[in-house]
């Protein structure tokens, strides 16, 4: 097996386009977006003797120490051993940092990394899909969400349209960051990521109005067939304006020939909605939320960590700490 560097975007797109196991993270287009955010970046490709799998590593810079990141990769059409034992030896041979962090898209109990379990996860671990190939796909849904979609479309005062005013959306994600204490994304980070994505029209901003006011917003990347829920903001409320803008992203997502919708990141340990009430993870009302709109999960192999210096150890125990101040 052969590793080498891909610089063709039709090569890279094109195998993608004929694997199952993948998320937007590994488009050509999300490596850009590194680029824009002055990461450096590796595509290489595994040949045995045609092209069976890709990873896009991205040598991240961050306050808690410099890594190596494959975010939601490799992604493969067969040999997953040999592939990822090939991926090992090329992180390594680097040297460009103490560990390298694998955020898998395999998916739980269907492959054993045999590395150190990362204490952090930075991109989801389990997600919350829907089935776009549905004919109904409002009997399903809760009765709740049902409900709340259809008084959302009978009220006149509530609008939901697209837009390019990232502006908007962002002053809306500050907002909803203070009321729910995080930190949000900076502007010039959601542009750099919405400007690598409109080029090929592979992603768009919904906003929500009621009497005009903005009040909720997403931010989507449609891509081989998936629509992502990548960014969401709202205010408190008492109109089903949030529930609305789904369901007219869901519509959107269907005319675009999408087969799946990914409602993103999900709490851990819950599958239905008693859990819920038994759980005090802080995504559990956003995972109710998408849960209500029907559909199952998808549970990854826990996001591993390569250590290549006892260095790593500085980062390890840091992101300890800071998980559990975060209660995540």
């Amino acid at each position: 097996m052969k590793i080498k560097e891909i610089k063709d975007k039709k090569e890279w797109e094109n195998f993608l386009n004929e694997v199952e196991e993948k998320t937007f993270l590994h488009s050509w287009n999300w490596g850009e977006f590194q680029k824009k955010e002055e990461e450096k970046i590796w595509r290489i490709g595994f040949y045995d003797p045609e092209l069976i799998g890709v990873a896009l590593i991205v040598k991240i810079r961050a306050r808690r120490g410099t890594f190596l990141f494959v975010p939601h990769g490799p992604v493969v059409s067969k040999k997953k051993k040999e592939v990822f034992e090939k991926l090992k030896e090329y992180l390594k041979n680097l040297k460009e940092a103490s560990f390298a962090r694998i955020a898998f898209v395999w998916e739980k109990g269907t492959f054993k990394p045999n590395l150190k379990n990362s204490p952090i996860h930075i991109h989801p671990e389990k997600t919350w899909e829907l089935d776009l190939k549905k004919e109904d796909l409002l009997m399903p849904m809760r009765k709740t969400t049902r409900y709340l979609i259809r008084k959302g479309r009978k009220n006149p005062d509530i609008e939901i349209g697209k837009s390019d005013d990232l502006k908007l959306f962002h002053d809306l994600l500050e907002k909803t960051a203070k009321r729910h204490n995080f930190t949000p994304f900076s502007f010039e980070y959601l542009k750099n990521q919405y400007d690598s994505f409109k080029k090929d029209d592979q992603i768009a901003l919904f906003l929500g109005r009621y009497k005009g006011e903005v009040l909720s917003a997403a931010i989507v990347v449609f891509w081989q067939g998936t629509a992502f829920y990548h960014h969401g903001a709202s205010l408190n409320h008492k109109q089903p304006i949030s529930y609305l803008l789904q369901w007219e992203i869901i519509q959107e997502a269907k005319k675009r020939g999408c087969k799946k919708y990914n409602f993103w990141g999900i709490a851990p340990d819950i599958e239905k909605k008693e859990d819920l009430k038994k759980s005090s993870h802080p995504w559990a009302g956003i995972t109710l939320f998408k849960m209500g709109f029907g559909g199952y999960s998808k549970e990854y192999i826990k996001t591993a960590d390569l250590v290549f210096s006892p260095k790593y150890y500085l980062t390890y125990y840091f992101e300890k700490l800071r998980k559990i101040k975060r209660r995540v």
